[in-house]
């Protein structure tokens, strides 16, 4: 395997996962999406992680989707290297499709998040962007569609009317026209994009994170279902929030007035 074109830093109960391929954009290759699966699985299997951060190397591209160059050359490639991407491939199991992924994840996106790079933002939780930050899914204009869930999420994340209107044309939105729509959560200068993104960080770890896991899989699944079935439905985060020490201290502490000590457990 060549050298690695991912980072992932654990800062405390944080896990940061930076694409880090600036020189391309930070696009997805099989190996960056190998990688990026694979820290995802660390975040999902490790209890000491409460919550990830996702950005892109450099200030130009958070990933601008797809690498269009890998796929024109994949086809003059020996037998070896396809045999590795293959098998990189069938190791992959991208965010878009862990439907239900347990704990938060914020994008910081701080440039172009255009097709594979729009569609990883939008299955993160939350949205951070930089002013000059754009978003679109320009698949159509390369014979595409935006097919890792992007053609589905997007018309659901922001209504019908919206999403086919960048859809159908390919056309790009600014980070202001992303907020508008409620794709984005904040916009901020690029100076302040760390420090904006450090205070939703800070605001959900002082929340206990069995709450905050059992809260996301309850919004998650129950869009699933008509609103009185989401209400009534029994979800396993809940049940094991319900049991947890956490749910003890949290009224202690605020009887007892002082910061609550949260374990997840």
């Amino acid at each position: 395997m060549s050298e690695s074109v991912s980072q992932l830093r654990i800062d405390g109960k944080v896990a940061w996962i930076t694409l880090n391929r600036p020189e391309a954009m930070n696009s997805l290759n099989p190996q960056l999406r190998w990688e990026l699966s694979q820290h995802f699985d660390e975040v999902e299997r490790n209890d000491d992680i409460w919550l990830a951060i996702v950005t892109g190397a450099g200030d130009k591209a958070f990933c601008a989707g797809a690498d269009l160059k890998h796929r024109a050359v994949e086809r003059d490639a020996d037998e070896e290297q396809r045999a590795i991407w293959k098998k990189m491939e069938a190791e992959t199991r991208p965010l878009n499709e862990r439907w239900y992924f347990p704990k938060p994840v914020i994008a910081m996106v701080n440039g172009y998040a255009l097709g594979g790079g729009f569609e990883l933002a939008m299955a993160c939780d939350i949205i951070i962007a930089a002013e000059h930050a754009s978003f679109g899914l320009p698949e159509p204009r390369r014979g595409l569609i935006a097919g890792a869930v992007g053609v589905h999420r997007l018309a659901r994340q922001t209504g019908l009317k919206p999403a086919m209107g960048y859809m159908l044309t390919g056309r790009h939105m600014s980070a202001s026209r992303a907020y508008q729509l409620g794709l984005v959560n904040e916009v901020v200068n690029s100076d302040e994009l760390t420090t904006c993104t450090q205070g939703y960080i800070d605001d959900i770890l002082a929340c206990a994170p069995l709450a905050v896991r059992a809260t996301k899989e309850s919004v998650m699944r129950g869009m699933d279902y008509p609103l009185p079935q989401a209400f009534y439905t029994e979800y396993e985060s809940e049940r094991r929030r319900q049991r947890s020490e956490d749910a003890l201290e949290g009224p202690r502490a605020f009887a007892e007035k002082r910061p609550p000590n949260w374990q997840g457990r």
